[in-house]
């Protein structure tokens, strides 16, 4: 398949209709931190994109928000499929990208680089899609914060060791901050700022 075919093929088949289910479940996955949810409109992005990945971008972006991709993505079809699905630029500049998306492996940089918004504005701040092998499986980590009554134990495969630092450093910044989701394959879950992130012992 050329990528021009890639990039006119696989969004929603109801637009309207299943950029409302996606946003729902994103809103009840931001209330409820570390709760995995699974996207069943039959989105289907051009690779390496992943299903959940690619339809809260459908959800999420438009002309208005400029987008971020990790080198895999930026070199595939996506950016056209993007554009052409829900209009949205991609921009080379983390400060700019009120969206993100890394694809599975890439190595994971300071999120400081992405907009954190401003003390006046925090939602000018980037969302951040961590794409992982697999949200089970890999080391168990507890999640405490609002919307957690007491703990939730989550255990995402693939996020890279960094990531708790990178993680405590976000949430210093609070209420400023970026807001993060992993997904893996048509699933997801989320991890809003506020929300503290410590190793499971074993």
């Amino acid at each position: 398949m050329s990528l021009k075919t890639e990039a006119l093929t696989g969004g929603f088949a109801q637009p309207v209709f299943h950029a409302q289910s996606v946003f729902k479940l994103m809103m009840d996955a931001m209330a409820r931190p570390g709760t995995i949810q699974t996207v069943s409109p039959d989105a289907a992005p051009p690779a390496p994109l992943g299903i959940a990945a690619g339809a809260i971008a459908l959800t999420l972006c438009d002309h208005d928000t400029p987008v971020w991709l990790s080198a895999a993505l930026v070199k595939s079809a996506v950016p056209q499929w993007l554009a052409f699905h829900a209009g949205a630029p991609v921009t080379p500049e983390k400060a700019e990208a009120r969206f993100a998306v890394v694809e599975s492996g890439a190595t994971l940089s300071s999120f400081g680089l992405f907009a954190a918004g401003t003390q006046e504005y925090p939602d000018r701040s980037t969302t951040l899609v961590i794409e992982l092998a697999d949200l089970e499986g890999g080391r168990r980590l507890a999640l405490m914060g609002p919307g957690i009554k007491s703990v939730t134990d989550v255990a995402p495969l693939g996020l890279p060791d960094s990531f708790l630092r990178l993680w405590t450093e976000n949430r210093a910044l609070f209420p400023r901050g970026i807001d993060i989701v992993l997904t893996s394959g048509s699933r997801f879950l989320c991890l809003p700022r506020t929300t503290k992130i410590t190793v499971t012992e074993i």
